[in-house]
């Protein structure tokens, strides 16, 4: 697929919504519809890295997504320190770098271990990075960034007359990055779900009636397609 090179967007973030609703469409467990949406997922940054996108951040587990079963949330943490374990094995081949974004201080310590491994062996690839929002929380993450804000003018290293929008964004978890040009979500919900509340505040929106497991490179392809034919115009004319 050839694209306009001038109008190709930077940073892709993608809400992976429907795995589930796929499982229960075809009378599978739900775990098989995690797995599914796991190798979509894989196929889907490689494709990404192929055609020159810099960025691709997907919504993995929300610190709401903790109400889920037990069983559920099992199976997906397994799957996911999987994955993890997996990407550090072919991260010299893919060169693919990985970050973990997200408050893992609550997961468990092999968790931790994996996502710690993948991102220092990734650290130095050069192509898209491949930002995995784990046990995140927009809300979350924009009060962690007052708070740590908050601490540097207490401890007077900032004045509060020189608090930017610049100096919040420099204490996300996506500082240094470029925000989402494009938001996609699949599964037809019309909703942000607490995702990169203050990232995606001019991103242009697509939403697609269809789950994560059957969303495909044409799909990419075509998502790129119609965030070239928009006018972004960022509160201009």
């Amino acid at each position: 697929m050839e694209f306009e090179k001038e109008n190709f967007p930077r940073h892709i973030a993608i809400i992976m919504d429907g795995n589930r609703r796929w499982a229960k469409q075809r009378g599978l467990p739900v775990k098989l519809g995690h797995r599914e949406g796991a190798k979509t997922l894989e196929k889907i940054v490689r494709y990404a890295n192929k055609i020159g996108l810099e960025y691709i951040t997907v919504y993995a587990f929300s610190t709401e997504n903790w109400k889920r079963t037990e069983d559920e949330v099992n199976a997906l943490m397994v799957l996911l320190q999987n994955y993890l374990d997996d990407y550090s094995k072919r991260a010299d081949t893919e060169n693919i770098r990985v970050k973990v974004l997200g408050d893992i201080s609550v997961l468990k310590e092999g968790m931790q271990k994996s996502i710690n491994r993948c991102m220092e062996r990734t650290k130095d690839n050069t192509g898209v990075t491949f930002n995995i929002a784990l046990n995140y929380g927009g809300r979350n993450e924009i009060l962690s960034a007052v708070k740590k804000i908050a601490e540097e003018v207490k401890n007077g290293d900032l004045d509060i007359d020189n608090i930017t929008e610049q100096t919040i964004s420099d204490n996300l978890y996506t500082k240094g990055e470029p925000d989402p040009d494009l938001v996609i979500r699949t599964s037809g919900e019309l909703r942000t779900s607490n995702f990169l509340p203050w990232q995606i505040v001019y991103s242009e929106f697509l939403f697609l009636d269809k789950y994560w497991p059957d969303f495909t490179e044409e799909d990419l392809d075509n998502a790129i397609l119609e965030f070239q034919k928009r006018n972004r115009k960022f509160g201009g004319k």
